[in-house]
Protein backbone atom coordinates (compact mmCIF):
# COMPACT_ATOMS: atom_id res chain seq x y z
CA UNK A 1 0.00 0.00 0.00
CA UNK A 2 1.33 3.35 -1.16
CA UNK A 3 0.49 6.89 0.17
CA UNK A 4 2.61 10.32 0.12
CA UNK A 5 3.47 10.87 4.09
CA UNK A 6 6.44 12.48 3.44
CA UNK A 7 5.48 15.52 6.11
CA UNK A 8 3.94 13.36 9.06
CA UNK A 9 7.29 10.84 8.40
CA UNK A 10 9.51 13.82 8.95
CA UNK A 11 7.68 14.64 12.28
CA UNK A 12 7.21 11.21 13.50
CA UNK A 13 11.31 10.43 13.00
CA UNK A 14 12.24 13.89 14.86
CA UNK A 15 10.03 12.64 17.85
CA UNK A 16 11.39 9.00 18.15
CA UNK A 17 14.86 9.60 17.45
CA UNK A 18 14.81 10.54 20.98
CA UNK A 19 13.54 7.52 22.07
CA UNK A 20 15.51 5.36 19.83
CA UNK A 21 18.05 3.90 22.86
CA UNK A 22 16.50 0.51 24.42
CA UNK A 23 14.24 0.86 26.70
CA UNK A 24 12.42 -1.61 29.71
CA UNK A 25 9.64 -3.74 27.71
CA UNK A 26 6.92 -2.14 30.37
CA UNK A 27 7.91 1.26 28.76
CA UNK A 28 6.29 3.19 26.14
CA UNK A 29 8.37 3.84 22.34
CA UNK A 30 7.92 7.23 22.73
CA UNK A 31 7.86 9.16 26.13
CA UNK A 32 4.75 10.31 27.30
CA UNK A 33 5.91 14.43 26.32
CA UNK A 34 6.81 13.36 23.19
CA UNK A 35 3.36 11.48 22.42
CA UNK A 36 2.19 15.04 23.40
CA UNK A 37 4.37 16.72 20.80
CA UNK A 38 3.03 14.66 18.72
CA UNK A 39 -0.59 15.09 19.06
CA UNK A 40 -0.39 19.01 19.31
CA UNK A 41 0.87 18.85 15.92
CA UNK A 42 -1.28 16.42 14.50
CA UNK A 43 -4.02 18.96 16.30
CA UNK A 44 -2.01 22.09 14.39
CA UNK A 45 -2.35 20.41 11.04
CA UNK A 46 -5.83 19.73 11.62
CA UNK A 47 -6.63 23.59 12.46
CA UNK A 48 -4.42 24.76 9.00
CA UNK A 49 -6.04 21.87 7.16
CA UNK A 50 -9.53 23.27 8.03
CA UNK A 51 -8.46 26.80 7.37
CA UNK A 52 -7.54 25.89 4.13
CA UNK A 53 -10.34 23.78 2.98
CA UNK A 54 -12.43 26.44 4.08
CA UNK A 55 -10.34 28.56 1.13
CA UNK A 56 -10.45 26.08 -1.39
CA UNK A 57 -13.22 23.40 -0.67
CA UNK A 58 -12.96 21.82 -4.25
CA UNK A 59 -8.84 21.26 -3.43
CA UNK A 60 -8.97 17.18 -3.21
CA UNK A 61 -5.76 16.98 -1.67
CA UNK A 62 -6.58 18.85 0.97
CA UNK A 63 -9.10 16.56 1.75
CA UNK A 64 -6.67 13.78 1.81
CA UNK A 65 -4.11 15.51 4.39
CA UNK A 66 -6.61 16.03 6.77
CA UNK A 67 -8.29 13.02 6.53
CA UNK A 68 -4.78 11.01 7.54
CA UNK A 69 -4.57 13.83 10.03
CA UNK A 70 -8.04 12.95 11.52
CA UNK A 71 -6.80 9.14 11.47
CA UNK A 72 -3.92 9.86 13.29
CA UNK A 73 -5.37 11.75 15.78
CA UNK A 74 -8.04 8.63 16.29
CA UNK A 75 -10.56 10.68 14.93
CA UNK A 76 -11.85 8.10 12.57
CA UNK A 77 -15.66 8.89 11.47
CA UNK A 78 -14.11 12.85 10.58
CA UNK A 79 -11.26 10.49 8.37
CA UNK A 80 -14.12 8.82 6.48
CA UNK A 81 -15.44 11.95 5.83
CA UNK A 82 -12.99 13.67 4.33
CA UNK A 83 -11.68 10.33 2.36
CA UNK A 84 -15.47 10.85 1.07
CA UNK A 85 -15.56 13.95 -0.15
CA UNK A 86 -11.58 13.53 -1.74
CA UNK A 87 -13.56 10.63 -3.94
CA UNK A 88 -16.21 12.41 -4.41
CA UNK A 89 -14.09 15.56 -6.07
CA UNK A 90 -11.31 13.03 -7.73
CA UNK A 91 -13.67 9.59 -8.58
CA UNK A 92 -10.62 8.03 -10.37
CA UNK A 93 -9.06 7.27 -6.79
CA UNK A 94 -12.32 5.07 -5.59
CA UNK A 95 -10.98 2.00 -6.28
CA UNK A 96 -7.63 2.27 -4.90
CA UNK A 97 -8.22 4.17 -1.92
CA UNK A 98 -7.13 1.94 1.06
CA UNK A 99 -7.19 4.83 3.33
CA UNK A 100 -10.64 4.52 3.14
CA UNK A 101 -11.46 0.80 3.96
CA UNK A 102 -8.89 1.23 7.30
CA UNK A 103 -10.75 4.06 8.07
CA UNK A 104 -14.22 2.50 7.70
CA UNK A 105 -12.67 -0.07 10.12
CA UNK A 106 -11.96 2.05 12.58
CA UNK A 107 -15.58 3.99 12.25
CA UNK A 108 -17.06 0.63 13.13
CA UNK A 109 -18.26 0.35 9.18
CA UNK A 110 -16.89 -3.12 8.57
CA UNK A 111 -19.31 -4.02 5.59
CA UNK A 112 -18.45 -0.52 3.84
CA UNK A 113 -14.43 -1.40 4.80
CA UNK A 114 -15.04 -5.06 3.41
CA UNK A 115 -16.18 -3.67 0.26
CA UNK A 116 -13.90 -1.34 -0.10
CA UNK A 117 -10.83 -4.10 0.28
CA UNK A 118 -12.99 -5.77 -2.32
CA UNK A 119 -12.83 -3.50 -4.96
CA UNK A 120 -8.85 -2.45 -4.09
CA UNK A 121 -8.39 -6.30 -5.55
CA UNK A 122 -9.36 -5.59 -8.67
CA UNK A 123 -6.74 -2.71 -8.91
CA UNK A 124 -3.92 -4.43 -7.42
CA UNK A 125 -4.57 -8.27 -7.07
CA UNK A 126 -1.10 -9.48 -5.56
CA UNK A 127 -0.97 -7.20 -2.28
CA UNK A 128 -2.54 -9.78 0.45
CA UNK A 129 -2.09 -6.78 2.82
CA UNK A 130 -5.38 -5.87 1.39
CA UNK A 131 -6.64 -9.21 1.80
CA UNK A 132 -5.75 -9.32 5.58
CA UNK A 133 -7.71 -6.28 5.64
CA UNK A 134 -10.85 -7.76 3.99
CA UNK A 135 -10.16 -10.44 6.42
CA UNK A 136 -10.62 -8.26 9.52
CA UNK A 137 -13.45 -6.59 8.22
CA UNK A 138 -15.47 -9.43 7.60
CA UNK A 139 -14.58 -10.81 11.03
CA UNK A 140 -16.02 -8.07 12.11
CA UNK A 141 -19.24 -8.06 10.03
CA UNK A 142 -19.54 -11.64 10.83
CA UNK A 143 -17.28 -14.30 12.37
CA UNK A 144 -13.50 -15.37 12.35
CA UNK A 145 -14.42 -18.85 10.39
CA UNK A 146 -16.70 -16.84 8.11
CA UNK A 147 -14.11 -14.12 7.14
CA UNK A 148 -11.15 -17.19 7.06
CA UNK A 149 -13.18 -19.07 4.67
CA UNK A 150 -13.70 -15.76 2.34
CA UNK A 151 -10.20 -15.18 2.20
CA UNK A 152 -9.10 -13.50 -1.10
CA UNK A 153 -7.30 -15.95 -3.48
CA UNK A 154 -4.08 -14.81 -4.61
CA UNK A 155 -1.42 -16.31 -7.40
CA UNK A 156 1.25 -14.29 -8.05
CA UNK A 157 4.07 -13.14 -5.63
CA UNK A 158 4.10 -10.49 -2.99
CA UNK A 159 6.59 -9.16 -1.11
CA UNK A 160 7.89 -10.56 2.84
CA UNK A 161 6.54 -11.13 5.21
CA UNK A 162 2.75 -11.06 3.42
CA UNK A 163 2.74 -14.67 2.12
CA UNK A 164 3.42 -16.27 5.62
CA UNK A 165 1.57 -13.81 7.25
CA UNK A 166 -1.88 -14.75 4.86
CA UNK A 167 -1.02 -18.16 5.54
CA UNK A 168 -0.87 -17.51 9.63
CA UNK A 169 -4.51 -15.84 9.00
CA UNK A 170 -5.81 -18.86 6.93
CA UNK A 171 -4.98 -21.20 9.92
CA UNK A 172 -2.09 -22.53 8.31
CA UNK A 173 0.77 -20.74 10.81
CA UNK A 174 1.19 -19.60 13.87
CA UNK A 175 2.48 -15.66 14.75
CA UNK A 176 5.63 -17.52 16.67
CA UNK A 177 6.53 -19.43 13.66
CA UNK A 178 5.54 -16.09 11.29
CA UNK A 179 8.62 -14.16 13.66
CA UNK A 180 10.94 -17.69 14.12
CA UNK A 181 11.17 -17.36 9.66
CA UNK A 182 11.94 -14.05 9.89
CA UNK A 183 14.57 -14.61 12.90
CA UNK A 184 16.27 -17.38 10.72
CA UNK A 185 16.13 -15.77 7.42
CA UNK A 186 19.35 -14.65 6.09
CA UNK A 187 18.62 -10.83 5.34
CA UNK A 188 20.36 -8.01 6.05
CA UNK A 189 19.33 -5.55 8.99
CA UNK A 190 17.22 -3.43 7.39
CA UNK A 191 15.08 -5.77 5.72
CA UNK A 192 14.58 -7.43 9.08
CA UNK A 193 13.32 -4.80 10.41
CA UNK A 194 10.66 -4.16 8.44
CA UNK A 195 9.90 -7.47 8.48
CA UNK A 196 9.53 -7.79 11.50
CA UNK A 197 6.97 -3.97 11.68
CA UNK A 198 4.59 -5.79 9.46
CA UNK A 199 4.57 -9.20 11.66
CA UNK A 200 4.53 -7.66 14.86
CA UNK A 201 1.65 -5.04 13.67
CA UNK A 202 -0.30 -7.74 11.96
CA UNK A 203 0.16 -10.71 15.04
CA UNK A 204 -1.15 -7.78 16.90
CA UNK A 205 -3.98 -6.94 15.28
CA UNK A 206 -4.87 -10.59 14.54
CA UNK A 207 -4.57 -11.18 18.71
CA UNK A 208 -7.31 -7.91 18.54
CA UNK A 209 -9.78 -9.57 16.36
CA UNK A 210 -9.42 -12.70 18.53
CA UNK A 211 -10.22 -10.50 21.57
CA UNK A 212 -7.15 -11.15 22.99
CA UNK A 213 -6.20 -8.19 24.42
CA UNK A 214 -3.01 -8.34 26.07
CA UNK A 215 -1.05 -10.02 23.44
CA UNK A 216 -2.33 -7.54 21.19
CA UNK A 217 -0.97 -4.22 23.16
CA UNK A 218 2.24 -6.25 23.65
CA UNK A 219 2.95 -7.01 19.53
CA UNK A 220 1.69 -3.55 18.54
CA UNK A 221 3.75 -2.03 21.17
CA UNK A 222 6.58 -3.92 18.83
CA UNK A 223 5.31 -2.48 15.82
CA UNK A 224 5.09 1.11 17.37
CA UNK A 225 8.58 1.01 18.97
CA UNK A 226 10.00 -0.62 15.12
CA UNK A 227 12.19 2.69 13.91
CA UNK A 228 12.03 1.43 10.08
CA UNK A 229 8.30 1.89 9.39
CA UNK A 230 8.53 5.97 10.26
CA UNK A 231 11.39 6.43 8.22
CA UNK A 232 10.32 4.36 5.47
CA UNK A 233 7.62 7.37 4.04
CA UNK A 234 5.16 6.69 2.09
CA UNK A 235 2.52 3.30 3.06
CA UNK A 236 5.06 1.98 5.77
CA UNK A 237 4.31 5.46 7.52
CA UNK A 238 0.75 5.51 7.78
CA UNK A 239 0.50 2.09 8.32
CA UNK A 240 3.20 2.45 11.43
CA UNK A 241 0.18 5.17 12.40
CA UNK A 242 -2.25 2.45 12.52
CA UNK A 243 -0.42 0.49 14.82
CA UNK A 244 0.87 3.52 17.05
CA UNK A 245 -3.68 4.94 17.58
CA UNK A 246 -4.09 1.33 18.20
CA UNK A 247 -2.17 0.26 21.04
CA UNK A 248 -2.26 4.02 22.01
CA UNK A 249 -6.22 2.57 22.47
CA UNK A 250 -5.53 -0.34 23.34
CA UNK A 251 -3.32 1.04 27.11
CA UNK A 252 -5.94 3.32 27.67
CA UNK A 253 -8.38 0.84 28.17
CA UNK A 254 -6.36 -1.59 29.82
CA UNK A 255 -5.56 1.49 31.88
CA UNK A 256 -8.96 2.51 32.55
CA UNK A 257 -10.15 -1.02 33.31
CA UNK A 258 -7.29 -1.37 35.94
CA UNK A 259 -8.52 1.68 37.58
CA UNK A 260 -12.22 0.35 37.53
CA UNK A 261 -11.65 -2.55 39.14
CA UNK A 262 -9.38 -0.71 42.31
CA UNK A 263 -12.28 1.53 42.93
CA UNK A 264 -14.21 0.04 46.22
CA UNK A 265 -17.50 -0.94 46.05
Amino acid sequence: MSLRLAAACVLVCGLLSAADSPTPATSDPLTGAGQAALHKQLDESLVRLTAQVAADPKDADLYSRRGDAYFFRGHFKEAVQDYEKMVELQPDVETSHWRKGIAYFYAERYKDAAHQFEIYHTFDDVDRENGIWRFFSQAKATDIETARKGLLKYKKDDREPFPDLYRMFAGEMTGDEVLARIDAARIDKGERRKRLFYAELYIGLDAFIANKLDAAEQHLREAFANTWAPQAGFGPSYMWHVGRVHYEQLTQQRLAREKAAKKPE
